[in-house]
């Protein structure tokens, strides 16, 4: 007995009509339009570190009519004799400190208001929370009072101690958000075989807060790096700068703007905060779209 096979059957692509493939083509361009709009400034920012200050002012094209590379020199010499590694250097410490302070006090602080029961818990989550409600800038005076009275004025300390005292709300929120979906059967287990809270903490909720710990190191490093306002406040010594605050000095030096010269240093300060997510960014999107442990 012959048993008849069937032959396969081809699925090819489906044909689109003419309204799809024109919807297409305008959601294409679209996109292409808002790709433009949003690298111009960029764009706009590498041409004129190569523009001489004449053609800056003058030249509303992007396009230099002359390239000149004295515009890189200058910001290599850095200011009134500091060499620009050094300022890389005091963006560097006050990134990296920002780093280890939001990392260490948020993590503490969204596990005991996370996972640990005590009266008020819930109380004081709420505050934290309500905290992203007050502006910033109602907290400058008060905070600099204080901080002038602790004589710490013209240091880093003003720009870093906050990062260790878990007072970002923001990333004790996303903390928490994470910690929320870890099953606690696990601290559970942990409990039972005699662990602490400590042990219980380092030993298996900070590995399974890694993508969090990646997230807010990345949001964290970048914020740190390009803060002006921050620096701008406490810090009056030219040799203390990061690089935010040396482009402000080094446009206003001797009263005369050299505007090649900070198109120049802006884009140099930029290849650290780029280079930084592309090496991060797949972990970026890993700790944005993931919450707690998948079963």
């Amino acid at each position: 007995m012959s048993v008849a096979t069937e032959a396969p059957r081809v699925i090819g692509r489906r044909k689109r009509s003419g309204a799809e493939r024109a919807k297409s083509v305008v959601w294409h361009a679209a996109m292409l339009a808002v790709l433009v709009v949003v690298l111009y400034p960029a764009f706009w920012v590498l041409t004129a570190s190569v523009r001489e200050n004449s053609d800056i002012l003058t030249n509303i094209s992007p396009i230099p009519t002359s390239i000149t590379w004295d515009n890189f020199a200058s910001a290599f010499d850095g200011l009134a004799g500091i060499p620009l590694w050094r300022f890389f250097w005091n963006s560097l410490v006050i990134s990296a400190l920002s780093v280890v302070g939001i990392v260490a006090s948020c993590s503490i602080t969204a596990y005991a208001l996370g996972r640990l029961e005590f009266p008020g818990r819930k109380a004081m989550f709420a505050v934290v929370i309500a905290t992203l409600l007050l502006p910033g800038q109602v907290m400058l005076i008060p905070q600099y009072l204080i901080f002038s009275e602790m004589d710490v004025v013209n240091t880093i300390f003003p720009l870093v101690i906050g990062k260790f005292l878990g007072l970002d709300a923001f990333f004790v929120f996303m903390y928490v958000q994470f910690l929320r979906g870890i099953p606690r059967e696990l601290d559970q287990a942990a409990t039972i075989d005699g662990a602490g809270h400590f042990r219980i903490f380092f030993s298996i909720m900070l590995p399974l807060l890694r993508p969090a710990i990646v997230t807010s190191s990345i949001f964290t490093f970048i914020w740190s790096w390009n803060d002006f306002m921050g620096p701008l406040i406490y810090l009056h010594e030219i040799e203390k700068f990061p690089l935010p605050r040396l482009l402000q000095s080094y446009n206003n030096t001797e009263a005369v703007s050299n505007y090649g010269g900070m198109m120049a240093m802006t884009l140099l300060s930029l290849v650290p905060v780029v280079l930084f997510f592309l090496v991060f960014q797949k972990f970026l999107i890993k700790g944005i779209a993931t919450s707690g442990v998948k079963g």
